[in-house]
């Protein structure tokens, strides 16, 4: 991350709108082409054998790996995109402290984009991989000017 990147107003779960507040991550970094979030894992985040649940995962897996294509320098504008496909592997799990997501768009054109994404705990260690294909909802659209 450069020492100028842009983190969204997104800075805590209270924040957080729907089921992005349900998950409870907070953004810790957002620039173009790359996202971060983070999540303190708590026990309504576990499965019953009491590791993070896979859906959980996937979620955030998701919005990092859609916000890496959707980022916007300008304050106010907000680029929304959809998903298209999704995939996960599961590598590794954990039953607390906090995770790392890292979403990174690797290609795409003016409205299609994919992204690989990464999710490590607080040691390091790698709990799963994802790559997704999104495209951008319309009226999100690479306005005048504006790199994409």
């Amino acid at each position: 991350m450069s020492e100028q990147q842009q983190v969204t107003s997104f800075s805590s779960a209270n924040d957080l709108p729907g089921f992005h507040r349900v998950l409870g991550y907070r953004q810790a970094a957002w620039e173009e082409g790359v996202a971060v979030i983070e999540l303190t894992v708590e026990p309504h985040h576990l499965n019953l054998a009491g590791v993070i649940h896979g859906g959980v995962i996937t979620s955030l897996l998701d919005i990092a790996m859609a916000e890496a294509g959707t980022y916007c320098p300008f304050a106010g504008r907000m680029r929304k995109a959809i998903t298209l496909s999704l995939t996960t592997t599961f590598t590794g799990q954990c039953s607390g402290g906090l995770i790392r997501v890292t979403g990174t768009r690797r290609a795409g054109g003016s409205r299609i984009f994919n992204s690989s994404g990464e999710v490590r705990d607080q040691e390091g260690q790698l709990l799963a991989i994802g790559e997704g294909t999104f495209r951008l909802r319309s009226g999100s659209e690479k306005p005048e000017g504006v790199p994409l």
